[in-house]
């Protein structure tokens, strides 16, 4: 295939790629979209996602919240798919500086990814609001209701970015960063409509850009390269 040629080309020619990320990607392994057709977003439940995974809604209703969480957040079967040990690859290979993704699955670092800046936080890590104590994402699973912590019996939030809160100013900084020095950006699995992260591509200054989605993103004419497929499928035809 043609795309996937000038692609190649631009991988070899490439000595700082970095890769942003959203939900597309993890759809491979299994995890559902938010916002796809069958995604999160159209599901039915008491309250729309959007009003559950809220700030205010976890402070006014933890036990609804952690009900939502529990049944529809944590896939803790799921795997890494092609993209995701491609991209480990390429950064093995010295070819790959960052991954920065919109995604909470950890499934970056499970596929042996290690720069990976995690801009919406992750379900691995859940975090007593009274003395701060880590738990991980089966503790919350085996948990029951409104878990607590075990040393001190505060309530455990997930170190995840709710709607109404703010991004880490520290990984936004970082993504910037990278995003700045890259010569190649690859952008996948993301429709680029939600801010500040659709923002990040105005700092890119770099040779290529490369868009792979399977529908239209709005930033779709800014780029050198837009690829209309499975994230997977294009990225396991890549050498390192």
């Amino acid at each position: 295939m043609e795309q996937i040629q000038q692609l190649q080309q631009w991988v070899d020619e490439s000595g700082y790629i970095v890769f942003f990320g959203g939900a597309g990607v993890s759809t491979e392994s299994g995890i559902p979209d938010f916002r796809s057709t069958d995604g999160l977003y159209h599901m039915k439940y008491h309250y729309p996602p959007e009003t559950i995974i809220s700030h205010s809604f976890f402070e006014k209703a933890p036990e609804e919240f952690y009900r939502f969480y529990r049944d529809k957040m944590l896939w803790p079967d799921a795997q890494p798919n092609d993209a995701h040990y491609k991209l480990a690859e390429l950064e093995q290979a010295g070819k790959l500086k960052a991954v920065v993704t919109q995604n909470i699955d950890g499934l970056h670092q499970l596929a042996g990814s290690r720069e990976v800046i995690e801009l919406h936080g992750t379900v691995h890590r859940n975090i007593c609001q009274k003395c701060g104590r880590v738990y991980g994402m089966i503790d919350i699973l085996n948990s029951q209701g409104v878990p607590r912590c075990f040393s001190c019996g505060g309530v455990i939030k997930p170190d995840v970015v709710l709607y109404e809160e703010a991004l880490d100013t520290g990984k936004l900084q970082q993504a910037v960063e990278h995003i700045s020095q890259a010569d190649l950006l690859i952008v996948a699995g993301t429709s680029l409509v939600v801010y500040p992260a659709a923002g990040l591509l105005d700092y890119f200054q770099g040779r290529h850009l490369v868009l792979i989605n399977k529908t239209e993103t709005a930033k779709d004419s800014r780029a050198d390269l837009v690829i209309r497929d499975s994230i997977g499928k294009v990225m396991r035809q890549l050498r390192a």
